[in-house]
């Protein structure tokens, strides 16, 4: 995903669970949502959804625009609606301040300087032992979903994965991480009792660099 430095925002901003909800719902569409759409979802009224939907925007975990409804347009066709869509920044909380991301560039930085293969060797390794640490149990979405990838079956029953969890490292150290992605994968499809060689690199506009093929 095409997202921007972090930014802070304030822990209590999800702490309603309605609005947890709320968020929930729109984070994991495909396109913008009117509160409309939101507060069928959510089992809430109009009035209620518009409140937690602007507190979101504010909060800078959700982004607003305006579009007329699909096949409306020209005069006559009314003033565009409201629509909600995750917001593009990466948003983290952390009270004191850390700065594990810092950390983590400062070490890709490192490996990237010293790149050998018997290095390569353990980084994949490594990275396939934490995969496999992952909770599988619940089956290969949920597994994924809980890394924060954001699974989306094709039409072709293909895995997309719509978020890439390290996209802030990635866009620095691409060839690293994407290369990095993929052993974890293929430990967390391990856990979840699914393919390993079902994950391959495929990158693409707006989605992680890795895709599993259907089983």
């Amino acid at each position: 995903m095409n997202q921007a430095p972090d930014q802070a925002w304030h822990p209590e901003a999800l702490a309603n669970p309605v609005r947890r909800r709320v968020f929930d719902y729109v984070a994991a569409q495909t396109a913008p949502v009117r509160r409309d759409e939101v507060a069928a979802a959510a089992s809430i009224s109009r009035t209620l959804a518009a409140y937690h939907l602007d507190r979101l925007v504010d909060a800078g975990l959700l982004a607003v625009g305006y579009a007329r409804p699909e096949g409306r347009g020209g005069p006559g066709a009314g003033r565009p609606a409201k629509q909600y869509r995750p917001a593009r920044e990466e948003v983290s909380v952390s009270i004191p301040p850390r700065d594990y991301a810092l950390l983590a560039e400062i070490l890709a930085d490192a490996v990237t300087a010293s790149d050998t293969e018997a290095l390569q060797q353990v980084l994949h390794a490594a990275a396939e032992r934490r995969g496999r640490a992952v909770d599988g149990s619940a089956g290969l979405l949920a597994a994924l979903a809980d890394c924060g990838y954001e699974p989306r079956t094709t039409q072709e029953e293909d895995i997309e994965l719509a978020n890439c969890p390290f996209h802030r490292l990635a866009r620095q150290e691409a060839a690293l991480v994407c290369g990095l992605n993929v052993p974890y994968l293929r430990g967390v499809l391990a856990a979840a009792a699914a393919d390993p060689d079902r994950v391959e690199l495929a990158p693409g506009p707006g989605r992680c660099c890795v895709r599993i093929r259907q089983g």
